[in-house]
């Protein structure tokens, strides 16, 4: 499995948007800016996390974006799913019911669900808020020297 950079800048996307809004809208020019993602790209994942009730947008002198939810609520696996599909390691467990002719006597299906949800677990247990906690604490370990 590899994350694509929609779903990395998704991420980065959800991160910025909580980092910086304050209860207000986020402008997605400030978030190219700052994050170094191209304005049109943002628009192309930003249109996917409005569609999936991820973000609300508005237009206008205050428009920009705006979480509908609090970051903790948000999981990491729930954007990617969004922005990547299902995380499936293999194909035969996309589905809800296994639909492969060789499943009961598949000798690996049983690793392959392991790490499917070892994938989903590690995913799902991780929020945005995780992740700008992470950040924030990162940056307070970062000191300049004059």
């Amino acid at each position: 499995m590899k994350i694509s950079t929609k779903g990395r800048y998704a991420i980065r996307l959800m991160i910025d948007i909580a980092q910086h809004s304050n209860g207000e809208n986020i402008s997605l020019k400030d978030v190219s800016k700052r994050q170094g993602i191209s304005l049109k790209y943002l628009e192309q994942i930003v249109n996917m996390l409005c569609k999936a009730g991820f973000l609300r947008s508005r237009r206008g002198a205050q428009g920009g974006y705006k979480m509908l939810r609090a970051p903790g609520e948000y999981t990491v696996g729930d954007i990617l799913r969004v922005t990547e599909g299902d995380m499936a390691p293999v194909s035969c467990l996309e589905d809800e019911v296994n639909k492969c002719p060789r499943a009961s006597a598949c000798p690996t299906i049983k690793f392959w669900e392991g790490l499917y949800k070892t994938i989903n677990d590690y995913l799902d247990g991780t929020t945005i808020a995780d992740l700008v906690n992470e950040a924030e604490k990162n940056s307070e370990d970062f000191c300049y020297y004059i």
